[in-house]
């Protein structure tokens, strides 16, 4: 496998959520230096050595709501 793509928001009660896509593979975290090293634990203790991913790609999200009325 040459990466493992995640998908990163913010957390409603502060810090960040990474969830994998296509395994099962969730963490989380206070800031993005944190998350980083947790995904990559993550990462770590869920394959095999033979199975690792070359790569992983972090995917941010943001939701943002525009008022219609100026």
């Amino acid at each position: 496998m040459k990466e493992v793509f995640f998908i990163i928001e913010e957390a409603a009660e502060g810090g960040y959520i990474a969830k994998a896509l296509g395994h099962d593979i969730f963490t989380e975290a206070d800031d993005l230096a944190e998350l980083k090293v947790q995904v990559r634990e993550a990462v770590l203790c869920h394959f095999e050595e033979k199975d690792l991913p070359q790569m992983i790609r972090l995917h941010f999200v943001r939701e943002e709501i525009l008022p219609i009325a100026v």
